[in-house]
């Protein structure tokens, strides 16, 4: 954060300074948790529905912090400088938004029911090629997250990729007048957060918030594969470029080839190339090559870019586990990126099993059952030789599975990691690949660290052996 002062502060947030002699002092440092202050930090008293930042300014104080944002309604209980300001989250934004606007910087905002965080890194990587620039932290994408990942721009950065997730109809309508992005992108649209949202066509209608706001001086980037993110170009003020492998498409994707953890193809005359995990990345890299383009990057640069990729921990990074590969996908799950995660599977060449274990996909509302046992027929149609389904929807994933033609005794019903372990530990041998995924709350890292256990048992059991003959 480039240095601001106090009363840039509350000329940006309307805010009313007490107990704050000088107000030409400087502000370098802007921290929520009190648990992290440095001396000199200004502190910001967050409110959400489970904490309540006020309780801790006097903690922030003494850690050093030289004054306190807060709530004007909860200011006469707390001692010590203060800026005093409506609500502590809108002053957030506003302060945000004036900051935005301090730099040159392009910001390009990107939202869809999934794959935002791996576009997002994509968009970074290949942009850094040619261009200085930052991108949001990893879960910063919600109404606290966005403006203080506008807050980390620095005079020299030249781009900066935010990160835009809802849970409700105007969620990145908020966001986006927060970040003032110009250029947009939607990385695709399904049944997520179902039991927020209500509906699709309220997920549907939240995520194209971002389309309506992108200036005409601007550009969108869409995914011209997915029906619902295509019809979006309707709600477009400025140019919309669409992406994917169908004829409509105008940055498309040809010879597409999957090697394991290797993802070749081309676009025009440019052959492209990334080390990532799954068809569903293509999108991604799709985006990111339609972005550089319009920013008069040469293919050559993005290229590098590409190339230069790192996956994201949890997002379908392969590990070598003893003699196991073990594919770690845990980070979260929707219908959506179930699918991809079995497809995943489907596409690994391997001469040993192909093993999927999953967790319950969580936030889905009333078609929780639904999507489960829709989520087991498709198991039952690809190659997966063994599926093992953890959680309160295990029996109906691992029910369909079987209606459906999936021999009985390749199918695991658990109740916790535990359970599932021992059962990997009866069905694993060498050469076989495991899929790990599920939702954030089924903590499914448990079982890739377990796994971890297991092959290390193995080894020393082994070795015990060899000394023993």
């Amino acid at each position: 954060m480039q240095t601001i002062l106090f009363q840039d502060l509350i000329a940006a947030t309307g805010g009313n300074p007490v107990g704050i002699a000088d107000l030409e002092q400087p502000i370098t440092r802007i921290e929520t948790d009190s648990r992290k202050i440095r001396p000199g930090d200004l502190f910001w008293a967050l409110e959400g529905k489970r904490f309540d930042g006020h309780k801790f300014v006097k903690q922030a104080l003494a850690a050093g912090a030289i004054a306190a944002v807060v709530d004007q309604t909860k200011s006469q209980r707390i001692q010590g400088p203060k800026i005093e300001v409506e609500e502590t989250v809108p002053a957030l934004w506003r302060l945000a938004n004036w900051y935005r606007k301090q730099f040159e910087a392009l910001v390009i905002s990107v939202t869809g029911s999934v794959g935002k965080t791996t576009t997002r890194r994509m968009i970074t990587s290949v942009l850094s090629a040619r261009y200085a620039g930052m991108e949001s932290p990893d879960n910063f994408n919600n109404q606290y997250g966005v403006p203080l990942s506008l807050l980390m721009l620095e005079p020299h950065h030249e781009f900066a990729v935010i990160e835009l997730g809802a849970s409700r109809v105007g969620d990145i309508e908020e966001l986006a007048a927060v970040a003032e992005p110009e250029v947009g992108a939607i990385t695709a649209i399904g049944p997520a957060h179902l039991d927020e949202f209500g509906t699709l066509e309220a997920i549907v209608r939240t995520k194209g918030e971002l389309i309506e706001a992108i200036p005409p001086t601007g550009f969108v980037v869409l995914n011209g594969d997915d029906r619902l993110v295509r019809q979006m170009t309707a709600r477009a003020r400025c140019p919309a470029i669409l992406v994917g492998e169908r004829e409509h498409n105008n940055v498309r994707a040809c010879d597409v080839t999957l090697e394991n953890n290797y993802l070749k193809f081309r676009v025009d005359n440019s052959n492209f190339e990334l080390t990532v995990t799954g068809r569903h990345n293509l999108n991604a890299a799709l985006t990111a090559i339609a972005i550089g383009r319009q920013l008069e990057m040469t293919d050559a640069e993005i290229g590098y870019g590409l190339r230069n990729f790192q996956s994201v921990a949890g997002r379908s990074n392969p590990l070598q586990v003893g003699s196991w590969t073990v594919i770690d996908d845990t980070y979260n799950a929707n219908p959506l990126s179930m699918s991809a995660a079995c497809q995943i599977l489907e596409d690994w060449q391997t001469k040993g099993k192909r093993i999927l274990v999953t967790g319950d996909m969580l936030s889905l509302g009333d078609w929780t059952r639904d999507f489960h046992r829709l989520f087991g027929e498709e198991v039952a149609r690809s190659t997966v030789k063994n599926l093992i389904a953890v959680g309160s929807q295990a029996a109906v994933v691992a029910g369909s599975a079987r209606k459906n033609g999936m021999d009985a005794g390749c199918l695991g019903v658990c109740r916790d990691h535990d359970l599932a372990l021992m059962l990997l530990d009866c069905w694993l041998q060498p050469g076989d690949v495991v899929l790990v995924k599920g939702s954030r709350g089924m903590r499914m890292e448990a079982i890739v660290t377990g796994l971890q256990r297991l092959a290390e048992n193995r080894v020393s059991s082994e070795t015990e052996h060899r000394k023993a003959a």
